[in-house]
């Protein structure tokens, strides 16, 4: 099974309570095809970067099975760069700069392979771009995912909904999905959401783990307890990766792989926050992948007698 992304391959600069770094690598296009990668080996990214993308990261996720094909890169061009700095409880952070320089013009043309791509992410981006990715598409697709966030409900809500209702799967997190339903409640405003189109809705809480939502069933992931958090940048990308690639490895769509594919997602978030940038996601391979697996199940494992 293949995997087609979209989103950004970019610049970031974060600062953190653990340090500081500046114009590393970032991008939700980048850090989902890193993440899939580790499931599986045909992934089709588009993209746009400028002349300034060093040539080396493109190279190095040619090596990991990501097709370039559909990246754009624009000569004399800048690449999009953003930059940001995380509160003490990480959970918050402030937008120091986002310069859209070469994204600004990203007119995403899809390659003929990857219009027949069995697995979509559409990772965030406008919703008329995300739109545009979907009219190009050969109708042969078995999930459709989509990335969004609280800017697009804010300047592009009308869009937005049109595109939610076309994708099977949404991910948000849980202050976009109160906004987005207009409850409170996350339960009450996974239905309103459902009922706008999408088979499947994920809600990521950060530090405390992601909700899953299908036809009245429910189904909680932790996040696994860590000493230490250093950069959550990327995370929630991170996770849709490999969420993502565990499905088109699988290629199996019910709930109960839906479960194991939010597992294997978490598993990769939680080594992307343990350094900056894609510095942890680069050292890792499929036995430390498998362990960490091991260690959610491990966390949600219980036995309880029902004779009490």
């Amino acid at each position: 099974m293949s995997l087609l992304t979209i989103g950004t391959v970019a610049f970031d600069s974060i600062e953190t309570p653990y340090g500081k770094v500046e114009k590393v690598i970032g991008g939700a296009c980048t850090y989902i095809s890193w993440s899939a990668s580790y499931f599986m080996n045909d992934i089709h990214l588009v993209s746009i970067v400028g002349e300034d993308f060093p040539k080396d990261e493109l190279a190095a996720l040619e090596q990991r099975g990501v097709n370039l094909d559909g990246l754009e890169i624009v000569k004399g061009g800048k690449s999009f760069f953003w930059a940001g700095k995380y509160h003490n409880n990480m959970n918050s952070r402030d937008t120091l700069a986002t310069d859209l320089n070469v994204l600004a013009d990203f007119n995403p043309i899809l390659p003929e392979k990857a219009k027949s791509c069995e697995y979509v992410m559409l990772g965030n981006l406008t919703p008329s771009i995300q739109a545009q990715v979907l009219d190009q598409l050969d109708g042969s697709q078995k999930l459709i995912a989509l990335d969004t966030m609280n800017f697009w409900m804010d300047i592009a809500m009308d869009e937005l909904k049109a595109v939610i209702a076309r994708v099977d799967l949404l991910t948000i997190n849980d202050e976009e999905a109160r906004q987005l339903s207009g409850e409170h409640s996350l339960v009450q405003a996974a239905e309103i959401i459902l009922a706008m189109g999408p088979k499947y809705l994920v809600i990521k809480k950060g530090e405390h783990g992601a909700l899953m939502f299908f036809e009245g069933k429910m189904f909680f992931a932790p996040a696994l307890p860590l000493a230490e958090v250093f950069d959550p940048t990327g995370a929630g990308d991170t996770f849709a990766g490999g969420m993502m690639g565990y499905l088109a490895m699988t290629d199996e769509i019910s709930f109960e792989n839906m479960k194991r594919a939010l597992i294997a997602g978490s598993a990769m978030a939680s080594y992307c926050v343990e350094d900056f940038s894609l510095n942890r996601l680069k050292t890792l391979d499929k036995a430390q992948v498998i362990t960490r697996i091991e260690a959610f199940k491990k966390l949600m494992d219980f036995d309880f007698p029902l004779d009490f």
